[in-house]
């Protein structure tokens, strides 16, 4: 039991300075414009063409401007209104999972990681509701190596392409019928394996939902939220990053006791 708890500890201690050079790494970049190319955005803005879930409110802006003239000094404000599960966001585990964290009490230090990128497209081309199995897991691992502790697992499935049209993007042409969607998501069978034998952060993918369109049980939600795990969904540009060697940091809006909030991610290339 002491070697176990000693194993552990270094573990945990090695996952708070992986966080902490990843901060480095991006106070370094601020100064840096060579450093700065390695950066990408993997958020998509938020506007009147924001994606929702089906029955969430849609994202709405009001801005005031006033002055900017020779007699008045120049102002501008605004507010917003959105759901917590809007466009880019972040699932906390109290999503599915009652007495898990809110997206406030995530540590810090989960919100970074390694950043893996396992490419579901050629098998999305041939089944629109494709949910990643252990198969491509063990195919990813066998090029680029185990999949390392503390890292966040992305699905890419090439549904970005459909971003600004609504109908396809949620695979149906009634999509503000939850019992109608279409699209890819994780297999169950994978989300235990990550969270059990890879002791990830989170997982995301580039599609509404880590559960594929057709589920009516959200049984990936439920079993990374019940791991007290996150989610990301809708996640942008994934196309534009490497299997292997990149880094992320996902700051969500911390919104007290929120079950979920829109979130900036930013992939760190090597």
């Amino acid at each position: 039991m002491k070697q176990n708890l000693e194993r552990r500890a270094r573990s945990t201690m090695g996952l708070r300075v992986g966080g902490l050079l990843i901060v480095l790494v991006v106070i370094i970049v601020w100064g840096n414009r060579a450093w700065a190319q390695r950066l990408i955005d993997l958020t998509y803005t938020f506007d009147e063409t924001t994606q929702v879930w089906p029955r969430n409110l849609p994202f709405h802006r009001d801005g005031t401007v006033r002055g900017g003239t020779e007699t008045e000094a120049w102002y501008a404000t605004g507010q917003v209104v959105l759901s917590e599960h809007a466009g880019t966001h972040m699932d906390a585990p109290i999503h599915f999972a009652q007495g898990q964290d809110g997206i406030d009490q995530i540590p810090v230090e989960r919100l970074m990681g390694p950043l893996v990128v396992i490419d579901a497209r050629l098998a999305v081309a041939d089944d629109r509701d494709y949910r990643l199995s252990l198969r491509d897991i063990h195919r990813w691992e066998a090029r680029h190596g185990t999949i390392p502790p503390g890292a966040i697992v992305m699905m890419l499935t090439g549904w970005g392409a459909y971003w600004k049209d609504r109908e396809r993007y949620f695979g149906t042409a009634t999509p503000d019928l939850p019992t109608t969607l279409h699209f890819p998501g994780f297999s169950p069978e994978a989300a235990e394996f990550l969270v059990a034998e890879r002791r990830i952060h989170g997982v995301g993918i580039d599609t509404p939902s880590i559960d594929h369109g057709p589920s009516q049980n959200f049984e990936v939600h439920r079993i990374v939220n019940g791991a007290g795990l996150y989610g990301l969904e809708n996640v942008a540009r994934l196309d534009e990053i490497p299997p292997s060697g990149g880094r992320l940091l996902a700051l969500p809006m911390k919104i007290a006791g929120g079950t979920g909030a829109p979130v900036r991610i930013i992939a760190i290339l090597p």
